[in-house]
């Protein structure tokens, strides 16, 4: 039986608030720390929380650092962590860039376990078509399709995935993440393989159902816009480049 997967968005981070994009790979803001533990303080109170047994986290700093806090007690209970390149954000810009490995290595040396099975292509974003974290709109909604099946044929029973809330948005979930919220999801299994015009051209696609409790709330700590977003011309560059807020 696939997974129950719990979908978390980074807290506030420093290219959230002072709107530049050029910053690299920013960490949270104060406001975003107090999040984390407002997160904390919620989600360990969210009975199939506590069931989690795998953590899977963006190799950025901004999810790093939510996931060490928001999902700290957890971590403390020995939950696996593997860190994915998958789960990245989508543009290129730098703020939506993550570090070196090394780099991100040399400042979470507690994860250097986790970070050590990170795709060295990462944080590599140029399009060729042969770079599946290019930021294009073919290459992000396979990224996605990739990542669920990954999760979909994974033995634990829960999962908690930190990421972005462009990628979950577009790629994953068809829903938008207040910074530092959640959202708790089961596969949809009698709706895989429904295009529903996303381009892709293999049979099989795997979609996400979220559960009542954090759909009907906006989320599991309510902060979250209500309803489903489909993907838009406009998310992705090569068709209608519009200058979106990374997020």
């Amino acid at each position: 039986m696939p997974p129950t997967i719990i979908l978390i968005r980074h807290a506030e981070a420093l290219h959230n608030t002072s709107k530049n994009w050029s910053l690299p790979d920013p960490e949270l803001t104060e406001l975003g720390l107090k999040q984390c533990e407002e997160l904390s303080d919620a989600i360990k109170k969210v009975p199939v929380a506590n069931e989690v047994e795998l953590i899977i986290v963006s190799p950025m700093v901004r999810t790093l650092q939510t996931m060490e806090i928001g999902l700290g007690w957890l971590i403390e209970k020995g939950v696996e962590i593997i860190a994915d390149a998958g789960w990245q954000e989508n543009s290129a810009k730098p703020c939506d860039t993550g570090s070196a490995l090394k780099t991100v290595a040399s400042r979470f040396p507690q994860y250097a376990t986790a970070l050590a099975t990170v795709d060295p292509l990462y944080p590599n974003k140029t399009t060729p078509s042969s770079n599946p974290y290019a930021f294009t709109r073919l290459a992000v909604l396979a990224r996605g399709q990739a990542c669920l099946k990954a999760l979909y044929s994974r033995p634990e029973k829960v999962i908690a995935v930190v990421s972005h809330s462009g990628f979950l948005r577009t790629a994953v979930s068809g829903r938008r993440y207040a910074n530092a919220d959640f959202r708790i999801f089961e596969f949809d299994e009698e709706k895989m393989g429904e295009d529903k015009g996303l381009g892709l051209e293999e049979e099989g696609l795997f979609r996400l159902k979220e559960w009542k409790e954090t759909e009907e709330k906006g989320g599991g700590l309510g902060k979250s816009e209500k309803g489903v977003f489909e993907v838009l011309d406009t998310d992705f560059p090569g068709e209608e480049v519009v200058d979106e807020e990374p997020v």
